[in-house]
C-alpha cells in the first residue's frame, strides 16, 4: 500500500473512527456489542474480540478493532507478520493503538461465505476447496496451527478460495472444523447440491451447526472422561 496514503488512512481512522467509537464486552462467548458507529464508517461485522469497520474512500481496506478488554490483539499482529503475502489471505498493513483502542488496519476480503452460498444456493467449486487446503499448508510451513477455519470463516471470491479471519493460527491445540467440512462437501454436497444448487434455509443451517457442536462437545467429553 502507498506509504503516503497509508499515512492518510491511520490519520483518518485514529481522528474519525476510534475517538467516537463504542464497543462494549459483555459476553467472551458472544460478539462484542457495537454501541456506536461514528459518521462516516461502515461496520461490516462483529466477532467475539473485535469489530470490523470501512470507510467510503477506502473501500479496499478494513479497520478491525478490539474491544476493551478482549485479548489477542498482539497474536493476531503475529499472524499476520508469519503469513507475509498470499492470494488466499488478508495482509496486514499498519498495527496500532490510540485512545486505548487497539486496531489493525487490513486488506478487505470481498466475497461469499461458503455458509452464504449455501443459503443463497450459489455453486461452490471443488476449486475452492482445494485453494483453503493449499492455503492451509502454507500457514502450516509458516509455523502456524490453522484454527477456527469453518463455513464462515471461508469466502468464494471469483471461483477461487480465500481464509476470512486468522486470527487464532497461533492456537497449538488440534481443531477438526475444516476437515469436518470437507468430509461434509464430499459426503453430502457433492452428490446431493453441487450439479443443481439450490437454497437452503438458514434455519436447517443453524440446526445442522447446532448439532454439529454438540457431536464436538460430546466427543471432546468421552474421550476426556
Amino acid at each position: 500500500m502507498e506509504e503516503k496514503r497509508l499515512e492518510k488512512l491511520i490519520a483518518l481512522t485514529e481522528q474519525s473512527l476510534l475517538s467516537d467509537l463504542e464497543l462494549n464486552s459483555i459476553d467472551p462467548m458472544n460478539p462484542i456489542r457495537v454501541e456506536e458507529t461514528p459518521q462516516g464508517w461502515d461496520l461490516l461485522g462483529a466477532g467475539n474480540y473485535a469489530g470490523v469497520f470501512t470507510h467510503p474512500h477506502y473501500s479496499d481496506i478494513a479497520v478491525k478493532v478490539y474491544a476493551p478488554g478482549r485479548e489477542g490483539w498482539e497474536s493476531e499482529c503475529e499472524v499476520y507478520r508469519l503469513i507475509g503475502n498470499h492470494p488466499a489471505y488478508s495482509m496486514c498493513y499498519h498495527a496500532g493503538e490510540h485512545k486505548g483502542h487497539y486496531y489493525l488496519i487490513l486488506k478487505r476480503l470481498k466475497g461469499k461465505t461458503l455458509y452464504q452460498c449455501i443459503i443463497d444456493g450459489v455453486a461452490i467449486p471443488k476449486k475452492v476447496i482445494e485453494d483453503i487446503d493449499q492455503a492451509l499448508e502454507y500457514a502450516r510451513s509458516r509455523g502456524l496451527h490453522p484454527h477456527d477455519v469453518h463455513g464462515k470463516n471461508v469466502m468464494v471470491k471469483d471461483g477461487r478460495g480465500i481464509v476470512l479471519d486468522i486470527s487464532d493460527f497461533l492456537k497449538e491445540e488440534p481443531c477438526t472444523m475444516w476437515e469436518d467440512l470437507k468430509r461434509a462437501y464430499n459426503r453430502i454436497y457433492m452428490p446431493f447440491l453441487s450439479k443443481k444448487p439450490r437454497p437452503v434455509p438458514e434455519w436447517v443451517l443453524n440446526g445442522v451447526r447446532k448439532g454439529y457442536r454438540w457431536m464436538r462437545n460430546s466427543s471432546v467429553t468421552g474421550r476426556s472422561s
